[in-house]
Protein backbone atom coordinates (compact mmCIF):
# COMPACT_ATOMS: atom_id res chain seq x y z
CA UNK A 1 0.00 0.00 0.00
CA UNK A 2 0.89 3.56 -0.35
CA UNK A 3 3.87 5.27 1.69
CA UNK A 4 1.48 7.62 3.52
CA UNK A 5 -1.92 5.77 4.03
CA UNK A 6 -4.58 7.28 5.12
CA UNK A 7 -6.22 4.55 8.27
CA UNK A 8 -9.95 4.89 9.28
CA UNK A 9 -10.84 3.55 12.74
CA UNK A 10 -13.60 3.27 14.21
CA UNK A 11 -15.25 2.38 17.55
CA UNK A 12 -18.63 2.92 19.33
CA UNK A 13 -16.73 5.29 21.84
CA UNK A 14 -13.45 5.93 23.27
CA UNK A 15 -11.99 2.57 23.71
CA UNK A 16 -10.75 2.07 20.42
CA UNK A 17 -8.45 5.09 21.16
CA UNK A 18 -6.74 1.95 22.64
CA UNK A 19 -5.93 0.53 19.27
CA UNK A 20 -5.21 3.94 17.86
CA UNK A 21 -2.62 4.96 20.55
CA UNK A 22 -1.06 1.54 19.34
CA UNK A 23 -0.66 2.41 15.93
CA UNK A 24 0.64 5.65 16.31
CA UNK A 25 3.69 4.32 17.89
CA UNK A 26 4.12 1.50 14.81
CA UNK A 27 2.85 3.76 11.84
CA UNK A 28 3.43 7.13 12.99
CA UNK A 29 3.60 8.71 9.22
CA UNK A 30 0.03 7.27 8.28
CA UNK A 31 -2.62 9.71 8.39
CA UNK A 32 -5.42 9.07 10.24
CA UNK A 33 -9.29 9.45 10.59
CA UNK A 34 -11.08 8.55 14.00
CA UNK A 35 -14.70 8.00 14.38
CA UNK A 36 -16.78 7.49 18.11
CA UNK A 37 -20.04 6.66 17.31
CA UNK A 38 -20.55 8.44 20.82
CA UNK A 39 -24.43 8.85 19.99
CA UNK A 40 -25.46 5.33 19.56
CA UNK A 41 -23.25 3.60 22.32
CA UNK A 42 -23.32 1.27 23.56
CA UNK A 43 -23.25 -1.67 20.87
CA UNK A 44 -23.92 -4.41 23.06
CA UNK A 45 -27.31 -3.86 23.96
CA UNK A 46 -28.46 -3.43 20.29
CA UNK A 47 -29.12 -6.37 17.88
CA UNK A 48 -26.88 -7.86 15.52
CA UNK A 49 -28.72 -6.19 12.10
CA UNK A 50 -28.72 -2.69 14.17
CA UNK A 51 -24.86 -3.27 15.24
CA UNK A 52 -24.05 -4.18 11.19
CA UNK A 53 -26.26 -0.99 10.17
CA UNK A 54 -24.26 1.57 12.56
CA UNK A 55 -20.79 0.15 11.91
CA UNK A 56 -21.54 -0.06 8.08
CA UNK A 57 -22.32 3.61 8.24
CA UNK A 58 -19.32 4.49 9.67
CA UNK A 59 -17.16 2.57 7.30
CA UNK A 60 -18.89 4.51 4.67
CA UNK A 61 -17.91 7.65 6.48
CA UNK A 62 -14.61 6.62 6.68
CA UNK A 63 -14.03 5.86 3.27
CA UNK A 64 -15.80 8.99 1.87
CA UNK A 65 -12.90 10.50 4.07
CA UNK A 66 -10.54 9.28 2.15
CA UNK A 67 -9.25 6.14 4.19
CA UNK A 68 -7.48 3.17 2.82
CA UNK A 69 -7.99 0.65 5.59
CA UNK A 70 -10.51 -0.07 7.84
CA UNK A 71 -9.84 -0.91 11.42
CA UNK A 72 -12.36 -1.89 13.62
CA UNK A 73 -11.50 -0.92 16.94
CA UNK A 74 -14.94 -2.67 18.52
CA UNK A 75 -14.62 -6.07 20.02
CA UNK A 76 -18.70 -6.21 19.43
CA UNK A 77 -18.53 -4.66 15.84
CA UNK A 78 -15.81 -6.86 15.20
CA UNK A 79 -17.59 -10.15 16.55
CA UNK A 80 -20.78 -9.36 15.05
CA UNK A 81 -20.79 -7.45 12.14
CA UNK A 82 -16.47 -7.82 10.53
CA UNK A 83 -18.48 -10.12 7.65
CA UNK A 84 -21.09 -7.49 6.68
CA UNK A 85 -18.37 -4.93 6.78
CA UNK A 86 -15.91 -6.61 4.85
CA UNK A 87 -18.58 -7.44 2.32
CA UNK A 88 -19.79 -3.83 1.80
CA UNK A 89 -16.34 -2.00 1.95
CA UNK A 90 -13.90 -1.57 -0.98
CA UNK A 91 -10.73 -1.53 1.33
CA UNK A 92 -9.42 -3.86 3.36
CA UNK A 93 -11.14 -4.11 6.73
CA UNK A 94 -9.56 -5.59 9.73
CA UNK A 95 -11.24 -6.38 13.16
CA UNK A 96 -9.73 -7.21 16.65
CA UNK A 97 -10.53 -10.42 17.30
CA UNK A 98 -8.41 -12.30 15.09
CA UNK A 99 -5.34 -10.92 15.45
CA UNK A 100 -5.95 -11.22 19.37
CA UNK A 101 -6.83 -14.63 18.97
CA UNK A 102 -3.28 -15.16 16.89
CA UNK A 103 -1.43 -13.61 19.01
CA UNK A 104 -2.68 -15.88 22.33
CA UNK A 105 -1.51 -19.10 19.87
CA UNK A 106 1.68 -17.34 19.35
CA UNK A 107 2.45 -16.82 23.15
CA UNK A 108 0.99 -20.50 23.89
CA UNK A 109 3.59 -21.86 20.60
CA UNK A 110 6.25 -21.17 23.28
CA UNK A 111 4.90 -23.22 25.89
CA UNK A 112 3.20 -26.27 24.16
CA UNK A 113 0.96 -26.51 27.90
CA UNK A 114 0.22 -23.31 28.14
CA UNK A 115 -3.07 -23.64 25.28
CA UNK A 116 -5.47 -22.33 28.34
CA UNK A 117 -6.90 -18.46 27.44
CA UNK A 118 -9.02 -16.37 29.74
CA UNK A 119 -10.81 -14.05 27.71
CA UNK A 120 -11.87 -10.46 29.34
CA UNK A 121 -14.46 -9.26 27.65
CA UNK A 122 -17.81 -7.31 27.68
CA UNK A 123 -21.17 -9.04 28.42
CA UNK A 124 -22.07 -8.40 24.56
CA UNK A 125 -18.27 -9.76 23.63
CA UNK A 126 -18.53 -13.00 25.56
CA UNK A 127 -22.48 -13.76 24.45
CA UNK A 128 -21.45 -13.80 20.93
CA UNK A 129 -18.26 -16.24 21.94
CA UNK A 130 -16.42 -14.82 18.82
CA UNK A 131 -13.19 -15.02 20.55
CA UNK A 132 -14.12 -19.19 21.81
CA UNK A 133 -14.10 -19.59 17.69
CA UNK A 134 -11.21 -17.86 17.22
CA UNK A 135 -9.26 -19.75 19.93
CA UNK A 136 -10.53 -23.38 18.72
CA UNK A 137 -10.06 -22.88 15.29
CA UNK A 138 -6.10 -22.50 16.30
CA UNK A 139 -6.64 -25.30 18.72
CA UNK A 140 -6.51 -22.82 21.89
CA UNK A 141 -9.50 -23.58 24.75
CA UNK A 142 -10.75 -20.54 25.48
CA UNK A 143 -12.96 -19.51 28.58
CA UNK A 144 -14.62 -16.56 28.23
CA UNK A 145 -15.64 -13.85 31.49
CA UNK A 146 -17.54 -10.97 31.26
CA UNK A 147 -16.64 -8.09 33.36
CA UNK A 148 -19.15 -5.52 33.01
CA UNK A 149 -18.17 -3.38 36.28
CA UNK A 150 -14.55 -3.02 34.59
CA UNK A 151 -15.45 -0.36 31.50
CA UNK A 152 -17.38 2.44 33.85
CA UNK A 153 -14.25 1.46 36.30
CA UNK A 154 -12.20 2.57 33.67
CA UNK A 155 -13.82 5.49 32.22
CA UNK A 156 -14.43 6.50 35.69
CA UNK A 157 -10.15 7.18 35.61
CA UNK A 158 -10.07 4.48 38.38
CA UNK A 159 -7.46 2.82 36.73
CA UNK A 160 -5.10 2.50 39.62
CA UNK A 161 -7.66 1.98 42.60
CA UNK A 162 -8.76 0.05 45.21
CA UNK A 163 -11.68 -0.81 44.10
CA UNK A 164 -11.13 -1.33 40.80
CA UNK A 165 -8.44 -4.02 42.28
CA UNK A 166 -10.90 -6.07 44.45
CA UNK A 167 -13.24 -6.36 41.34
CA UNK A 168 -10.57 -7.62 39.23
CA UNK A 169 -9.59 -10.40 42.08
CA UNK A 170 -13.17 -11.23 42.56
CA UNK A 171 -13.42 -11.69 38.63
CA UNK A 172 -10.25 -13.27 38.06
CA UNK A 173 -11.26 -15.80 41.29
CA UNK A 174 -14.49 -16.59 39.56
CA UNK A 175 -13.15 -17.43 36.47
CA UNK A 176 -10.43 -19.57 37.20
CA UNK A 177 -12.47 -21.39 39.55
CA UNK A 178 -14.98 -21.74 36.71
CA UNK A 179 -12.67 -22.18 33.71
CA UNK A 180 -11.49 -25.13 36.29
CA UNK A 181 -14.60 -27.02 36.36
CA UNK A 182 -15.00 -27.07 31.92
CA UNK A 183 -11.23 -28.55 32.79
CA UNK A 184 -9.21 -25.38 31.16
CA UNK A 185 -6.23 -23.87 33.09
CA UNK A 186 -5.05 -20.54 31.50
CA UNK A 187 -2.40 -19.60 30.90
CA UNK A 188 -2.40 -16.36 28.91
CA UNK A 189 -4.91 -13.70 29.51
CA UNK A 190 -6.48 -11.61 26.18
CA UNK A 191 -7.91 -8.78 27.05
CA UNK A 192 -10.80 -8.57 24.69
CA UNK A 193 -11.87 -4.84 25.10
CA UNK A 194 -9.91 -2.37 24.02
CA UNK A 195 -10.66 -0.13 27.31
CA UNK A 196 -8.66 -3.10 29.59
CA UNK A 197 -5.37 -1.69 28.16
CA UNK A 198 -5.99 1.10 30.39
CA UNK A 199 -5.87 -1.51 33.22
CA UNK A 200 -3.55 -3.44 31.82
CA UNK A 201 -0.72 -3.02 34.90
CA UNK A 202 -3.46 -3.41 37.67
CA UNK A 203 -4.64 -6.59 35.89
CA UNK A 204 -0.62 -7.56 36.17
CA UNK A 205 -0.22 -6.93 39.88
CA UNK A 206 -3.21 -8.91 40.48
CA UNK A 207 -2.43 -11.72 39.05
CA UNK A 208 1.26 -11.83 40.44
CA UNK A 209 -0.39 -11.00 44.10
CA UNK A 210 -3.18 -13.15 44.38
CA UNK A 211 -2.71 -16.39 41.68
CA UNK A 212 0.71 -16.74 41.17
CA UNK A 213 0.04 -20.06 42.40
CA UNK A 214 -1.45 -20.66 38.91
CA UNK A 215 1.91 -20.41 37.44
CA UNK A 216 3.22 -17.38 35.49
CA UNK A 217 0.98 -15.81 32.67
CA UNK A 218 0.88 -13.63 29.22
CA UNK A 219 -1.38 -10.89 29.42
CA UNK A 220 -2.69 -10.16 25.38
CA UNK A 221 -3.75 -6.76 24.66
CA UNK A 222 -5.71 -7.09 21.44
CA UNK A 223 -5.25 -3.64 20.93
CA UNK A 224 -1.46 -3.82 20.46
CA UNK A 225 -1.98 -7.10 18.06
CA UNK A 226 -4.44 -5.51 15.70
CA UNK A 227 -1.95 -2.38 15.52
CA UNK A 228 0.66 -5.12 14.57
CA UNK A 229 -1.30 -6.91 12.11
CA UNK A 230 -2.03 -3.32 10.64
CA UNK A 231 1.34 -2.47 10.58
CA UNK A 232 2.10 -5.47 8.94
CA UNK A 233 0.23 -4.57 5.80
CA UNK A 234 2.14 -1.17 4.61
CA UNK A 235 5.64 -0.02 3.64
CA UNK A 236 7.47 1.75 6.22
CA UNK A 237 8.09 5.60 5.78
CA UNK A 238 11.72 7.03 5.64
CA UNK A 239 10.12 10.00 7.24
CA UNK A 240 11.67 11.71 10.21
CA UNK A 241 10.69 10.95 13.80
CA UNK A 242 10.51 15.13 13.94
CA UNK A 243 7.37 14.69 11.21
CA UNK A 244 3.97 15.99 12.85
CA UNK A 245 1.37 13.19 13.35
CA UNK A 246 -1.64 13.43 11.30
CA UNK A 247 -4.79 12.81 12.62
CA UNK A 248 -8.84 13.71 12.58
CA UNK A 249 -11.60 13.42 15.30
CA UNK A 250 -14.90 12.40 14.54
CA UNK A 251 -17.67 11.90 17.40
CA UNK A 252 -21.29 11.46 16.41
CA UNK A 253 -22.11 12.98 20.49
CA UNK A 254 -21.23 14.12 23.45
CA UNK A 255 -17.60 15.99 21.56
CA UNK A 256 -16.22 18.01 25.36
CA UNK A 257 -16.58 14.29 26.55
CA UNK A 258 -14.76 12.69 24.09
CA UNK A 259 -11.61 15.24 23.84
CA UNK A 260 -11.25 14.44 28.00
CA UNK A 261 -11.66 10.71 27.86
CA UNK A 262 -9.84 10.31 24.44
CA UNK A 263 -7.08 11.96 25.50
CA UNK A 264 -6.60 9.76 28.16
CA UNK A 265 -7.34 6.41 26.13
CA UNK A 266 -5.13 8.12 23.89
CA UNK A 267 -2.36 9.40 26.20
CA UNK A 268 -1.83 12.80 24.07
CA UNK A 269 -4.23 16.19 23.99
CA UNK A 270 -6.88 15.59 21.42
CA UNK A 271 -7.16 19.24 20.50
CA UNK A 272 -10.33 19.09 18.27
CA UNK A 273 -13.09 17.26 17.41
CA UNK A 274 -15.77 17.52 14.67
CA UNK A 275 -19.30 16.20 15.18
CA UNK A 276 -21.07 14.09 12.10
CA UNK A 277 -24.55 13.26 12.42
CA UNK A 278 -25.14 9.62 10.46
CA UNK A 279 -28.66 9.21 11.63
CA UNK A 280 -30.47 7.14 13.54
Amino acid sequence: MSIRPTIGIFDSGFGGLTVMRALLDLVPHARYIYLGDTARLPYGSKSRETIARYAVGSGRFLEAQGADMLVVACNTASALALDVLEAESRIPVIGVIEPGAAAAQAAAANNPRANGVLVLATEATVQSHAYARACSTRKLAAFEKACPLLVPLVEEGWTDHPVTEEVLRIYFEQAFGDAKADGIVPRTILLGCTHYPLIQPLIARVLKKHFAVHGPMRIIDSAVATAQRVAGRFVMSTSTSNEELDCRFFATDSIEKFQRLGSRFLRRPIAHVQHVDLGG
